[in-house]
Formats: structure tokens, C-alpha cells, sequence
């Protein structure tokens, strides 16, 4: 299920779990649900601990496509840093996690952070449509790092 979002690129959506006496299973993304310009180039998983914060940056060209499923919450805040988008300005937050598990598409331009709101260490899948550092990792990284900057409008705040 798609979730309403107020910054113009980004979407969001409710996973399912599907349960039974083996487990569980979410299916994170599918092709024939996301643009081609989105899809996932390679993937990584993190494990954030609880009331640790990553970010907030962004991107010049990638687009990330975040999966946040457990084993915690997570609080994803977005800020858009477009200035020729409709939004321009516009911030948001929405929770995701172990009792709600989220897809989140995050286009480039939009300063973006997530931070282990839970009491257990917390697993975050992301498939960027760029590689890291570009082929062989011989490129500079794409990122536009605020979390160092005091003077940032870009703050954690809770």
C-alpha cells in the first residue's frame, strides 16, 4: 500500500509480511512496481544500533531505495534540497520498521537520515540505482554530507 507522501519524487510504501510456522518473508521491491531510471544497481544491508543516527546527506545523482523491516523501528526524515522542485523546502518523517515494515525511493536532491528509534539493533536494506564510488570504485562518492555541518538546516531533533 502506497503511503501519501508532501515531497515530489519521493514515494513510499507499506510491506507485507507474509507469516507462517517457518517464518516470515517480505518482498522488497519488484520491477514491474518501480520506474526503470529507480532500479537497484547493488545492494547493501546495515545494522544501525538503537538511537544511533545515519546521515543526514544526499545525493547528486543516485536515488536510493531504503527497505526498512526489523528487527527495530526506524524514524526515515526527509527534507527537500531541490530548488526547482514543486516541494522545495518541504520536510517529513514517517516511522518504519519491525511493526510496519517500509519501501521508501529517495530521488536525488532530497537530504535524507534514519535513526534507530527502537531497543534492538536494526537491519536496513538499500539498493541504490548507482554504484558506490562508481565502476571499480574509482569515482568520487556521491554524497552531500550535512550530519558534521553545526550550521546545518538539517537536524535531528528528536
Amino acid at each position: 500500500m502506497s503511503v501519501d507522501v508532501n515531497i515530489e519524487g519521493v514515494k513510499i510504501r507499506e510491506l507485507s509480511n507474509f507469516t507462517d510456522e517457518r517464518g516470515w518473508l517480505i518482498e522488497l521491491y519488484r520491477h514491474d512496481e518501480i520506474e526503470k531510471s529507480e532500479f537497484p544497481v547493488m545492494s547493501y544491508i546495515s545494522m544501525t544500533k538503537p538511537g544511533v543516527v545515519r546521515g543526514p546527506h544526499e545525493h547528486v545523482d543516485q536515488t536510493d531505495l531504503f527497505c526498512f523491516v526489523g528487527s527495530s523501528m526506524f524514524r526515515l526524515y526527509l527534507w527537500d534540497n531541490r530548488k526547482d522542485s514543486k516541494t522545495f523546502g518541504e520536510h517529513m518523517t514517517i516511522d518504519g520498521g519491525e511493526k510496519k515494515p517500509l519501501m521508501a525511493i529517495v530521488p536525488p536532491g532530497v537530504v535524507h537520515a534514519y535513526k534507530n528509534i527502537g531497543q534492538h539493533d536494526g537491519i536496513v536494506f538499500n539498493a541504490p540505482n548507482r554504484l558506490y564510488a562508481g565502476e571499480g570504485k574509482k569515482s568520487p562518492v556521491d554524497e552531500i554530507r550535512h550530519e558534521d555541518d553545526v550550521d546545518s538546516k538539517f537536524k535531528i531533533l528528536d
